[in-house]
């Protein structure tokens, strides 16, 4: 699931690998918007909330989300530059050791919030979970291609409305489709049902979430990055 990369992958490893990691940034993104009222895994909506509070001249407000697209963008480009420096040195591991990573800054996290921290510290909080997203949908992107976005939301419902239509074509367009249209539905509705699931995790739970769902990322990738160094 963590270790081929591009057309090596078949689409049974992109589904698991969209649905676990789907479920996981669901529960963070609605955690996210319980603790501090921002998503972040949605960065179309903290873009056009940066520009409405902006408008509106609430400067200090609009900067705070535009800082979540930053924190996003910084994590992606960190796990790119990580997975170029290890495919460059054919560790196939690159991938599974980024997960691994986004699960340990979790755990990190999440022990902090636990011991140390309160609410007020709500700000870095939804600043290093738009970090961790950012870093898990280039690690998801980069290792399939692009097919699989766990975060992508809005790309993905669009992706399932040119699916549907293309549902009434013709057989070939129907075939060509239908693979897409499995990938992107399980991802959404992954999504979803991770944002219940995280919300009332996160009521039971409290910032204990934050190691659960680090402990279920490191399920799926540490077995993945032991299975890479035997290959």
């Amino acid at each position: 699931m963590l270790i081929k990369v591009g057309d090596d992958r078949t689409s049974n490893i992109d589904l698991v690998l969209a649905g676990l990691l789907s479920l996981v940034a669901g529960a963070l993104n609605a955690v996210g918007f319980l603790i501090a009222g921002s998503f972040t895994a949605n960065m179309t909506g903290n873009i056009s909330a940066f520009a409405d509070n902006l408008a509106n001249g609430a400067v200090v407000v609009s900067l705070s989300f535009m800082g979540l697209v930053a924190a996003f963008v910084c994590g992606a480009g960190i796990a790119a530059l990580a997975i170029q420096a290890g495919e460059k040195r054919n560790l196939r591991s690159i991938y599974a050791l980024a997960i691994s990573a986004e699960a340990v800054m979790l755990m990190l996290l999440g022990m902090a919030l636990i011991s140390l921290l309160s609410h007020s510290h709500e700000t870095l909080l939804v600043i290093a979970l738009s970090f961790v997203m950012g870093l898990q949908n280039a690690v998801t992107t980069m290792i399939s291609r692009a097919r699989v976005r766990t975060t992508h939301v809005s790309g993905m419902a669009t992706d399932i409305g040119i699916g549907l239509a293309a549902l009434v074509g013709d057989a070939k367009s129907r075939q060509d489709a239908l693979p897409k249209l499995k990938l992107h539905s399980l991802t959404l509705a992954s999504f979803a049902i991770g944002g219940v699931c995280g919300a009332l995790l996160f009521h039971l739970a409290g910032n204990w979430l934050f190691v659960i769902s680090a402990s279920v990322l490191l399920l799926i990738a540490v077995p993945e990055a032991f299975r890479a160094h035997r290959l």
